[in-house]
This record gives structure tokens, C-alpha cells and sequence, in this order.
């Protein structure tokens, strides 16, 4: 298609020149020192043209001639940088490849090329990436000192590269994710989190940062603030619902234990989240740390609430819900004693209700609301052999209250015998 455009053209220009210089009779006469020279006018304009041809080709030539140190240097620094660019893919091929020595020094000689080449001296992000590269080899290599040091020159790279283009802050965040992560690898959590803290605010809000935060936490033994992280990686669908539940269960657990008084327990169960506060399996291990530290009270209005809605539980926080109250029972008031007669009638068919609500009865002393609940919970094979212990223990105390002593010693006897 190009060749036939180029034709047609010819055959235009053909066609205009033969058109206006067939049948021009013009003449140029040249007066020069007393001579006359006379041309005709369609060879004046011929040499003319000719005459600007050559002009510009001579201009290009000496132009190119005065061009050729500065085009040699560029052809140079090109040369530079396509070796400095492979190097870099070859660290990154060596290290993915499970070839860290050979990583290492790939990024060295990226590093080296590119120090002689200025294009690459102020490109940030090459210069941090290769920089990264080595020091993730010399992790791996468990060199710590020289991958601190290189990591070291990285950020200072990025930070100083924050001035020419925007990829200095996104090599700096890239840097400060990866020590983070280093530094969990060597047990280091305070390590850890100083480069999570110097993350800026959203990112330090990405789901892998909150990962890391999180390990750094757990590590560090700070059971509340891994707790407060997890909520939010559950948030952000970082996990399962089924794992979510039992990483924030099981965080709880642990801020819990380490109350070591009921005030101390009351201001971590204030800093709970809300929806923390209304997971049953929480609930009862902060009632179950509660009577631990004689505070029967909190732990029984901490519980309060699942009472007044056993329906909307499963059998499993059911059971949970009912054992903290076996062990809050000490001092409950009468105004459970509804809420408890229902829940019965409810869910006869669970032995942890069951021998919640006998052993709340025993406690306010109706004897005979609880016997019958009492022995249906001792004899119930679901329970745990603690749980049906006590039940017999109370059928014991029941029965001395009554006078029967044999009674009492047929109790206690089971009561021995549950393993």
C-alpha cells in the first residue's frame, strides 16, 4: 500500500512539473563583474534546489560530526543500563530460584553498574529493589549483619529518593515491610513493630502489615493490642469466620489471664470490642477469670445478658454460658431465679443447664426444685466428670441438710468415682 502511495505521488509531481515548466520561457540573467550570464528559468530553480539539497545535507553531516562524543556517551550509558536491567532480572530469577549467593551478587553488580550510570543513580526504586534483593539473599544466607547494613542503605536510598519521584516512598514502604518481616524471622518482635510503626497510616492498614503486626504482637506477649489487630484482619475477611472466631477467642482468653486483680480484669473487659464482649465463649471465660479473682458479681452480670436470650445460642456456647454460671453461683440473687426456671423447661434435654439451674436452686436453698434437676445432671453422660462431681457433692450436701447421712455417703461415694 506505501509502494502504490509513493507512485501516485510521483506520478503527481510528474504531471504539476511537466504541467508548469513545459512551457515556461523565462530566462535569469546573472550580471557579475561586467559579464552577463543568461539561464533559463526552469534550470535556475533546478540548480537552486539542488543547490539547498546539498546545503542541508552538509548541515546534518557537520552537525552529526559535532553530535558524535555526546551520541557515543549515550550509546555507552545505554549500554550500562540494559546490564544494570539484566543483572537486576537475574538477582530476582537467582532468588526466586532458591540461589542466594548468586542473587547476591547480581544485585551487587546491578549496584555497581549502576553507580557509573546517571540515569540509574537517580532511579529510587531500581536502586532499593536491587538493594532489597541482596539483603533478602543475605537473610536467607543468615548473614544479619550485612543484610542490616544493606537494609540500612535502602532506606536511606528511598528516603533520599522521595525528592526526585514518588516510587522513593513505595520502596521505603517496601523496605520497612520487609524488615519487619525479617526481624520476626529472627524473634525480634520490638524490632518488628518499630518498622510497622514507622509505616505510614494507610499502610500500615494493609491486610499484610496487620499480619505482621499481629505475629510482632503475639510475640511481644501483648494479648490486647493482637487482640484489637485481629478484630480488625477479621473485618478486612483476612481469615475464615471459623478461624477468625477462634483466633479472636482464644486472643481474648489470653488478655484475660493476665489479669492479676478484678480491677486490672474490669478496665481490659472495658477495653474489649463490642462485639467481643458478645461472643458466649468470651463471656464466660472472663466469668470463669472473674470468680478466679473473688469478683462473683461481674462475672454473673457478664453473663446476665446470654441468660435473657439461650435461644439464640448454639448448644456448644450454650454449655459454656452454663458451666461460668455453675462457678459464679456463690451469692446469685433471686432475681435469676425466673429467667433460670425457664431456661429448664427449655433445654431439659442439656445437662450443663440442667445442672446450672440445680445447682443455682441448691444454692438459694429450694431443695426441692433442685434435686430432681441434680440428679438428672449427675447422671447425665454428656458432662464433664468435674461438672457431674459437683452435682453429686450438692446431692450430698442436700441430703445431710435433710438428715439422711447414708444418702449423703452414696453421693459422695459417686462422687469419688468419677474419673
Amino acid at each position: 500500500m506505501r509502494s502504490v502511495i509513493v507512485l501516485v505521488l510521483i506520478f503527481v509531481v510528474a504531471v504539476v512539473a511537466a504541467t508548469t515548466l513545459g512551457s515556461n520561457d523565462g530566462l535569469v540573467s546573472i550580471y557579475w563583474a561586467g559579464w552577463r550570464s543568461d539561464f533559463s528559468l526552469n534550470l535556475f530553480v533546478i540548480v537552486l534546489l539542488g543547490a539547498c539539497a546539498v546545503l542541508m545535507a552538509s548541515v546534518q553531516a557537520l552537525g552529526a560530526l559535532v553530535s558524535l562524543p555526546r551520541r557515543a556517551g549515550e550509546w555507552r550509558a545505554l549500554r550500562r543500563e540494559r546490564a544494570a536491567q539484566a543483572a537486576l532480572r537475574e538477582a530476582l530469577v537467582e532468588y526466586f530460584g532458591a540461589r542466594y549467593g548468586r542473587a547476591r551478587k547480581a544485585a551487587e553488580r546491578a549496584l555497581l553498574i549502576a553507580d557509573d550510570t546517571p540515569a540509574l543513580s537517580a532511579d529510587a526504586e531500581f536502586l532499593v529493589l536491587a538493594q532489597l534483593l541482596a539483603a533478602g539473599s543475605l537473610h536467607r544466607l543468615q548473614d544479619r549483619s550485612r543484610r542490616d547494613e544493606t537494609l540500612r542503605r535502602a532506606l536511606k536510598t528511598a528516603r533520599g529518593g522521595k525528592a526526585l519521584r514518588t516510587g522513593g516512598r513505595n520502596a521505603e514502604e517496601a523496605a520497612r515491610l520487609l524488615a519487619a518481616e525479617w526481624a520476626l524471622d529472627d524473634r525480634d518482635a520490638p524490632r518488628a513493630l518499630e518498622s510497622l510503626e514507622a509505616l505510614a497510616p494507610g499502610v500500615g492498614r494493609r491486610t499484610h502489615a496487620l499480619r505482621l503486626k499481629l505475629q510482632a504482637l503475639r510475640m511481644a506477649r501483648q494479648p490486647l493490642a493482637a487482640l484489637q489487630t485481629a478484630r480488625l484482619l477479621a473485618n478486612h475477611q483476612a481469615f475464615s469466620p471459623v478461624v477468625a472466631q477462634s483466633l479472636l477467642r482464644s486472643l481474648a482468653g489470653e488478655t484475660l489471664e493476665g489479669a492479676h486483680d478484678a480491677q486490672q480484669l474490669r478496665r481490659l473487659w472495658g477495653q474489649f470490642d463490642t462485639a467481643d464482649r458478645r461472643d458466649p465463649a468470651v463471656s464466660a471465660r472472663a466469668a470463669l477469670r472473674a470468680v478466679q479473682l473473688e469478683a462473683a458479681d461481674d462475672a454473673r452480670l457478664w453473663l446476665k445478658p446470654f441468660w435473657e436470650r439461650l435461644s439464640e445460642l448454639s448448644r456448644e456456647d450454650r454449655e459454656l454460658v452454663a458451666l461460668a454460671l455453675i462457678e459464679a453461683r456463690r451469692g446469685i440473687g433471686s432475681d435469676w431465679l425466673p429467667r433460670l426456671e425457664a431456661a429448664a423447661q427449655a433445654y431439659a434435654h442439656e445437662g450443663a443447664v440442667v445442672a446450672a439451674v440445680g445447682m443455682v436452686f441448691a444454692e438459694r436453698q429450694l431443695w426441692g426444685k433442685a434435686r430432681r434437676l441434680l440428679e438428672q445432671a449427675a447422671a447425665a453422660p454428656g458432662l464433664s466428670a468435674a461438672t457431674r462431681r459437683t452435682a453429686w457433692r450438692e446431692l450430698a450436701a442436700l441430703a445431710r441438710q435433710e438428715g439422711d447421712e447414708s444418702r449423703a455417703v452414696q453421693c459422695e461415694r459417686a462422687a469419688a468415682l468419677l474419673d
